[in-house]
């Protein structure tokens, strides 16, 4: 854990993907307290038309933040991480703000699983110290 998913209304080189990439994870590790190496980051650079927010009106274009968590982190660290994430995909992308959306699936983290790092990941605890991912 994590992973964090952007569909994006636009094109994107690759500097500038790992760029975002790098600024997610950097955003991610302080807010929650992890090593980077728990952070996967993928872009999904679907192009104009490729994410709409739909309303009472024609739908916007817009872009979808998937955040993957391990379960247990006070709502108030997760809103935190999601204004965050925003803030730098609007820097970064050029998004509007009202066009973004921050969605968080929590996990045990035995439905994680990292070779890297030698297996699952632990469950988050508070009493533990947030270093363990």
């Amino acid at each position: 854990m994590p992973s964090l998913q952007l569909d994006l209304p636009l094109r994107m080189d690759l500097d500038s993907k790992r760029s975002l990439a790098r600024q997610l994870g950097s955003v991610y590790a302080e807010v929650m307290d992890v090593p980077p190496d728990f952070i996967t980051v993928s872009i999904h650079d679907l192009g104009p038309g490729g994410v709409w927010r739909c309303g009472a009106a024609d739908p916007e274009p817009a872009g979808l933040v998937m955040c993957d968590i391990r379960a247990g982190r006070p709502a108030a660290t997760r809103e935190i991480l999601a204004r965050r994430i925003v803030d730098v995909c609007v820097r970064a992308c050029g998004l509007e703000e009202r066009r973004l959306k921050v969605e968080f699936t929590q996990h045990s983290g035995d439905e994680m699983y990292h070779p890297h790092l030698g297996g699952f990941a632990p469950d988050w605890a508070p009493e533990a110290g947030e270093r363990t991912g």
